[in-house]
């Protein structure tokens, strides 16, 4: 059966499940709001009782922060609060600890090397690449509009 594109369209609106948009967003806000608000009392704690810097607080923060997020992913935690939570659990710092994991752990059982170490790139690989290579475009933009 051939469908046209405007009624495959209608069928898919009238058969796709409509998501509660407040409510998503409101648990997206309040989970994003925790971990910000997680990462700030790691750092306070750091500064104050343990007398770091705050460079040095900032980063081992921001260790911390990656070290709970790979460890709550490696045992399925994680992916349980995603699951409820949606785009708040995408803190960048965390989402993207969860997304070098994820792939790794998928295929743990294809070995160390053509496993772990080939797939742990899947998805953090192409924002490397892109991320570092518009960072350098836009600092020759930068520094060729310094020049005028």
């Amino acid at each position: 059966m051939k469908m046209e594109k405007k009624t495959y369209e209608r069928f898919a609106q009238a058969h796709a499940p409509h998501s509660p948009m407040l409510k998503n967003c409101t648990l997206a806000f309040l989970t994003g709001g925790a971990i910000c608000t997680l990462g700030q009392a790691l750092k306070d704690l750091y500064m104050g009782p343990c007398g770091l810097g705050q460079e040095d607080a900032g980063t081992l923060t921001s260790v911390t922060l990656i070290f709970l997020s790979m460890l709550l992913t490696g045992i399925g935690i994680f992916d349980r609060i995603a699951k409820h939570a949606g785009a708040g659990t995408l803190v960048p710092i965390t989402g993207f600890a969860n997304a070098m994991v994820s792939p790794a752990i998928d295929s743990r059982a294809e070995g160390l090397v053509l496993g772990i170490g080939a797939k742990i790139f899947t998805v953090a690989g192409p924002v490397l690449l892109f991320g570092t290579a518009a960072g350098a475009l836009y600092g020759v933009i930068l520094w060729i509009v310094s020049l005028f």
